[in-house]
């Protein structure tokens, strides 16, 4: 079941429609998309150390159009920020853990398998109130200058 939904998002979120597509190779005509280029594939190597755990990069910014897939991992009781605004709007998923969302003065407590939908300039966050890692996905579209 995990691997259906990390599929899942995996294929929503990197090779979205074929319009989508041939827009951004007809922007960037060198870009070309291949099964090499489009899995990505977790790797403790690749990861990025953070002050309460790491987080990776399954899709960053500049590898289509600003739409980013990243997974975060947090400690136990810990936040990697406190709640925050910002133009994008974003969705979490958790994969593993408890995560307390934050949604503009309000909380709402989730394990596995659940999202939270941040909408543009919401006051939002997430951080672990479990005993264990708090794994989740973040899936971005960041504003390209």
């Amino acid at each position: 079941m995990k691997s259906f939904i990390l599929n899942l998002i995996l294929a929503f979120t990197l090779c979205s429609t074929l319009s989508a597509q041939e827009k951004t190779t007809a922007e960037n005509p060198e870009k070309k998309y291949t099964i090499e280029n489009c899995v990505s594939e977790f790797s403790m190597d690749k990861t990025i150390e953070t002050e309460v755990g790491y987080q990776f990069w399954f899709a960053d910014k500049e590898f289509l159009d600003g739409r980013t897939l990243k997974m975060s991992v947090v400690a136990p009781h810990k936040a990697t920020h406190p709640p925050h605004k910002h133009v994008e709007d974003e969705f979490f998923f958790v994969l593993e853990g408890t995560a307390e969302f934050y949604l503009d003065g309000k909380t709402k407590t989730a394990g596995p398998y659940s999202s939270f939908y941040c909408p543009s300039w919401s006051e939002h966050g997430i951080r672990n109130v479990g005993d264990t890692e708090l794994k989740y996905l973040v899936i971005k579209k960041y504003q390209l200058k």
